[in-house]
């Protein structure tokens, strides 16, 4: 898959003797053999013995009942993370290590001042609208097919020139704002946004404050897409639609300065790459 990195962990001896630490009771055969991108804003998973316990940095992943696991890493992700996989007693650790990245400082000039600065009347609505979107990717389906069938592989939902990559530094107007967490991808108001995989819609809004027409699309066990920007939003919250299917239109809605699509992910708390999963990007 372009853009992504096979990272080899409990197959490779020399990583294993530099990463893994091993006692008593502590076994090669529970390591994991990675797939993705152990990377700051990549998402990785791999296989384990069916009802296996496996914990990163102390939290607990959801383990499949065919032994699938996932993990992600957000922007600012630390240099290591430490592995526990447990199967029964046998239990392997093994340390791994997360490639930092560079990231771009964008300015970004025109966009409508009180989405940079937004008047007292505006922040309850604001605050409303984060509770809705943090509701819907607190919502844990358990769905395996449709995180096998994301995993398989990703779709563009929409194919232009990319205008704003994961993880730039934003200004907005001559003020410092959040770090970008999606890929913004330049094409005109009306082309149509399709699902890059398989999911649940669990958030479907015509205008929200700063990201106008949005989507979130769960792909099972809090891994989720979200589309922001839209001129129209055609799909419900609850319905699940299959990849390639149609969800809206690209707009210019919310903080935006011309018509685009901002594709997000998001695993648990972390803001994932969507790039780093995506193929490459037709040429047009």
């Amino acid at each position: 898959m372009a853009h992504q990195q096979r990272v080899k962990l409990a197959t490779v001896l020399s990583l294993l003797v530099a990463a893994a630490t091993y006692q008593p009771g502590y076994v090669l055969a529970s390591c994991i053999e990675f797939e993705g991108s152990l990377t700051q804003g990549g998402l990785i998973w791999g296989t384990v013995p069916p009802g296996s316990r496996v914990t990163l940095d102390g939290e607990t992943l959801d383990v499949l009942q065919a032994g699938t696991t996932i993990a992600g890493f957000g922007r600012n992700a630390a240099a290591t993370a430490e592995l526990v996989v447990e199967d029964g007693a046998d239990v392997c650790r093994q340390t791994l290590q997360i490639t930092p990245r560079q990231y771009a400082v964008q300015r970004v000039q025109g966009v409508p001042q009180k989405t940079v600065t937004p008047p007292p009347e505006q922040l309850e609505r604001i605050r409303r609208e984060q509770a809705l979107v943090n509701a819907a990717k607190a919502q844990r389906l358990l769905r395996p097919d449709l995180l096998q069938s994301a995993l398989a592989g990703f779709q563009w939902p929409t194919v232009g020139p990319i205008s704003g990559v994961y993880g730039s530094q934003r200004y907005y107007n001559g003020t410092a704002g959040n770090p970008h967490y999606g890929v913004d991808v330049a094409v005109p108001t009306g082309t149509v946004v399709l699902a890059p995989a398989a999911g649940v819609v669990t958030l479907a809004e015509p205008d929200l404050f700063y990201s106008g027409g949005t989507v979130i699309l769960d792909h099972g066990f809090r891994f989720s897409s979200a589309f922001l920007h839209m001129s129209k939003v055609l799909v419900e919250a609850g319905e699940e639609v299959n990849s390639g299917d149609v969800i809206g239109e690209v707009g210019a809605t919310g903080r935006a300065t011309g018509p685009h699509l901002d594709w997000r992910m998001s695993w648990r708390n972390h803001r994932i790459d969507p790039q780093l999963l995506a193929p490459t990007m037709p040429n047009l």
